[in-house]
């Protein structure tokens, strides 16, 4: 108390006017020598203008505005989340601490590099300037003092205002051994996110185009704009030129990710690829969004490990998204570079405007929806029979159609706890089709839908502390009889599941309605265990006056009584969960069968799934489905982890895809390698086998904090 209460008079005589209301010192003991000299030892902390001070024994000489420091000293500028931390054994700084020289010292930026020096001197507060340089981000111990790489330099200067490092003469060490030596290398400093230069590069080796490196540039435009250039060269005459651009505004941004190559694949072509996207806030909380996908060739996404997408959308779109209400327009393209597609024979340009409305009726309460949409799509062929394909859809056929729907549903709570519904809906629609001779060139059509619900939910607990919930459900549903008079554009695919085994239509889209008089029965039973695992058993069918043959054999839907539903869900609370769903008939036949396993913990992760399915030419699949996919990883050690991924096609009886991967991470590294293969092949794609290699130092611009602890320092 007393040295505070001392410090107060001595700092009025140390610090100019300006300054006396800013700084604050606390010590063991303050004296003062003389008129111009104050000295303070033991534990000293000084608090000046976002910096602070700890040491060991100051001096304060007030004639000449310097401070004589004694170590141990920690000075310390900026936030605890991007510092700049000093640490020396002496120094020699003015009195705002912002010029001077500290020797033996260390700077600790942004709690991840750190550059130690014989000396550091500091200019202005913006410079520090440092001679015979060791920077590294990696642990060095006492028993192991190399560390894992490092940078050694004859100069560095650090620019806090630019949060730049600029290095002269330096050497690139990895385990001690130099690698390769620059005269001079700037580089960004951990807190700088967006600067211009060189990011990390990575090597990439395939059977197609042989082994190559790409490096990135990254160019800053401006506090709002980016561009990055990846050259790409290999041993296979590949010589690609990728490019990134983003840019934000105000109200939104954009993005756009291309390439265009020259490669010995197809000899004397341009290939390339472009792919856009951007959103924008309109008034009125109405947003814009527009996505571009283009491509040279069918092969070329999948030759250069871009992507897997075998269908290119391209849109434009604006919407609004309310509590109760939903609008939206659109216009789309689409892009098939699937084997064995016609895209003159595909619905290729599709333009839609929606409008959803929830509300409550005033008079017979409940809840009420009301939705509008319009649909067009035009093909570019113009035959209006089936060509040549043979796949039983007219080539040229284009359709628009205008559609209204209106529905309700009320819910009752009745004796005995049953929960009892009344639910409806009634839709219009209106076609217009062109250039298909075996309909009407306009069609409409009034469907109405009528159900009464009884769900009786039954909730029981056990001595154990775990609760039942068994919900029996039963719904009559009724529909005309009429076959539908429109072809089925967007209803061909059906997925029959827990999800709808109680909705008065099935179908996905529009352009189908289920009809006729139905009831839907289901039983789910569920269990929570206080220990924090659960089960779910979910069972239904749906059972029909008569069989309209509306659906498909793969849904298990079809005939006058459908196949038998059962879902099970199991998560045991440790991160385990199975997920399973089966489609089947009275005998057992299975039609539709498809689980899923996640295993989430610690040192290992486990993410699989099956699918079989029948064939079914409604859906486009003349062959039966069965595939097995799996994606696992292991944790060998703190910082070591190895990844394994692949897909197996039971009904060609061979791998589709298999990968490995191996990666490395502690305080100051990221090694990243990985293996794969792709089997499959066609007339445009090929084979192949691809090797990738990607080191991150971690501790300069755009490098985040490694999240694998430290390596373990041994004595």
């Amino acid at each position: 108390m007393r040295a505070l209460i001392g410090f107060v008079f001595a700092l009025l005589l140390a610090l100019p006017a300006a300054a006396q209301d800013m700084a604050a010192l606390v010590a063991d003991s303050v004296a003062i020598n003389g008129n111009s000299q104050l000295v303070a030892e033991g534990n000293v902390e000084v608090l000046y203008q976002g910096r602070r001070l700890t040491a060991g024994r100051i001096v304060y000489d007030r004639t000449t505005d310097t401070l004589t420091i004694t170590g141990p000293i920690r000075l310390t500028e900026g936030t605890d989340g991007a510092n700049t931390v000093i640490l020396a054994d002496m120094a020699e700084l003015s009195g705002d601490m912002t010029n001077g020289i500290l020797r033996s010292a260390r700077i600790v930026l942004n709690q991840q590099l750190q550059l130690a020096a014989a000396e550091i001197q500091r200019v202005d507060g913006r410079y520090t300037q440092m001679s015979r340089t060791v920077a590294s981000s990696c642990q060095v111990c006492a028993a192991n003092p190399v560390p894992l790489w490092e940078i050694r330099a004859r100069r560095v200067v650090h620019d806090q205002l630019e949060r730049q490092l600029y290095f002269d003469g330096a050497q690139f060490r990895v385990m001690g051994l130099p690698v390769f030596y620059l005269p001079r290398l700037r580089m960004p400093d951990p807190t700088l996110e967006r600067a211009t230069g060189f990011l990390i590069p990575s090597v990439r080796s395939t059977s197609a185009l042989g082994t190559g490196i790409k490096v990135p540039y990254f160019i800053k435009i401006g506090d709002h704009r980016d561009l990055t250039l990846t050259p790409y060269l290999s041993t296979g005459a590949t010589r690609t030129l990728e490019a990134r651009y983003r840019q934000a505004f105000r109200n939104g941004r954009i993005e756009a990710n291309g390439a265009i190559s020259r490669d010995d694949l197809r000899p004397g072509e341009d290939r390339g690829y472009l792919f856009a996207d951007g959103s924008f806030a309109l008034r009125r909380g109405f947003e814009l969004t527009f996505t571009i996908e283009t491509v040279s060739d069918r092969a070329y996404l999948l030759d250069y490990g871009l992507s897997q997408k075998d269908r290119l959308l391209s849109e434009i779109a604006v919407t609004r998204t309310r509590r109760n209400e939903y609008i939206g327009a659109n216009l789309r393209q689409f892009h098939s570079i699937r084997e064995g597609e016609d895209n003159a024979t595909l619905p290729s340009v599709l333009a839609d405007v929606t409008y959803h409305r929830r509300f409550q009726p005033a008079v017979i309460g409940g809840e009420g929806g009301l939705r509008f949409q319009t649909h067009g799509h035009y093909r570019r062929s113009n035959l209006a029979i089936d060509g040549p394909d043979d796949d039983t859809e007219v080539d040229g056929r284009d359709v628009g159609r205008a559609s209204v729907r209106l529905d309700w549903r009320r819910n009752w709570v009745m004796p005995g706890g049953i929960v009892g519904s009344a639910l409806g809906e009634v839709s219009a629609d209106a076609y217009g089709i062109a250039q298909d001779d075996t309909y009407p060139t306009s069609v409409t059509q009034v469907v109405p839908v009528a159900a009464v619900e009884f769900r009786w939910p039954w909730v029981r607990a056990g001595r154990s502390g775990a609760s039942h919930v068994i919900e029996p459900i039963a719904q009559l549903a009724w529909s005309p009889d009429d076959p539908a008079r429109v072809p089925n554009e967007d209803s061909a695919l059906v997925e029959f599941d827990e999800g709808n085994l109680f909705s008065l239509n099935r179908f996905s889209g529009v352009d189908r309605i289920e009809r006729g008089g139905r009831m839907n029965l289901g039983l789910g039973w569920t269990r929570y265990d206080p220990a924090g695992w659960s089960v779910g058993v979910t069972v239904g069918r749906v059972f029909r006056g008569r069989d309209l043959g509306q659906f498909g054999a793969a849904s298990g839907l079809d005939e006058r009584n459908s196949n038998w539903l059962a879902a099970v869900q199991l998560s045991l609370g440790n991160g385990f969960s199975l997920t399973n769903r089966a489609i089947f008939g009275d005998g057992l036949g299975m039609t539709k069968s498809e689980m899923r396993l996640a295993w989430e913990a610690d040192r290992f992760g486990l993410a699989s799934s099956y699918i079989w399915m029948v064939p079914d030419l409604t859906e486009s699949r003349p062959e039966e489905t069965s595939e097995f996919a799996f994606d696992g990883r292991y944790r060998f050690t703190q910082n070591w982890t190895g990844l394994m991924s692949g897909r197996y096609d039971f009904v060609t009886d061979r791998t589709a895809s298999a990968g490995l991967g191996l990666e490395y991470r502690n305080e100051c590294v990221r090694v990243d390698l990985s293996l794969s293969r792709r089997f499959t092949s066609s007339t445009s794609v090929t084979a192949t086998t691809d090797f990738g290699l990607t080191v991150d130092l971690v501790g300069f611009g755009g490098s985040k904090e490694a999240t694998a602890p430290s390596r373990v320092c041994r004595r």
